[in-house]
């Protein structure tokens, strides 16, 4: 009550000059008196009404920031491409980590047939985390990204030009048309999206995750993922 009291006074706060035409001198120093007296009894008010208004705009910055995760047209995609459950990968492919949790998204969609996994290229490693990410692209516009994922994904070592054309010729894809489109404004669009992503979301590192409205900055297990899966489909009921 008192946190709803507090409001009302910062409101008449804010109002005071918009109104102070329509009220007498009196009235107007009447008024200012007991914003004045109220404000200096209960101070924590101000401190309630900022804090309150400081969680409103966070989440409201985090519904935006999820909102632009969503314009993922030209992201390669794992699993069911129709798949109502979404999960958004970030990840580059010179990071450890990433492969690590390779094997438990691999898991995860052979168990289950209605997810959609998003692979957000966020190449931040490396000159050649770039290239292989603008080849992930690439790889995707000819309909055989997945399969180029699985060879990076398990490369052991360090990956080159010549590493990231043959694990996309190895998916079948054409390596002409493949190096046209790496360079091409369409793919940096997409990179440049989900850095821009990255940064609203505070997402700084790879891997990163988004599954429903939670936000994982790091690796998690096969068994953490479910959880959030399950959460998220529990709360869609």
């Amino acid at each position: 009550m008192l946190q709803i009291f507090g409001l009302v006074v910062l409101m008449l706060i804010s109002l005071t000059s918009t109104v102070q035409a329509d009220l007498t001198s009196v009235d107007k120093s009447k008024l200012d008196e007991m914003i004045r007296i109220y404000i200096e009894e209960n101070p924590e008010v101000i401190r309630d009404a900022l804090q309150l208004l400081a969680e409103r705009e966070e989440r409201e910055q985090k519904l935006a920031a999820l909102a632009f995760l969503e314009m993922s047209e030209g992201d390669p995609v794992l699993g069911n491409p129709d798949g109502s459950l979404v999960i958004y990968e970030f990840s580059d492919y010179n990071c450890g980590y990433c492969k690590r949790v390779f094997g438990p998204i691999q898991d995860l969609l052979a168990e289950d047939d209605d997810i959609r996994v998003v692979v957000k290229e966020f190449p931040i490693l490396s000159q050649s985390s770039l290239v292989a990410a603008q080849a992930a692209v690439a790889t995707q516009m000819q309909g055989v990204f997945p399969q180029y994922h699985v060879t990076m994904m398990t490369n052991p070592g360090a990956i080159s030009l010549d590493t990231i054309l043959a694990a996309a010729r190895d998916a079948g894809a054409e390596i002409d048309q493949l190096q046209k489109d790496m360079r091409s404004s369409k793919t940096a669009a997409v990179i440049n999206r989900t850095r821009m992503s990255a940064e609203q979301l505070q997402i700084s590192g790879t891997p990163g995750f988004v599954i429903g409205s939670t936000i994982i900055a790091g690796a998690i297990s096969g068994d953490e993922m479910r959880r959030l899966i399950a959460e998220e489909r529990a709360r869609r009921r």
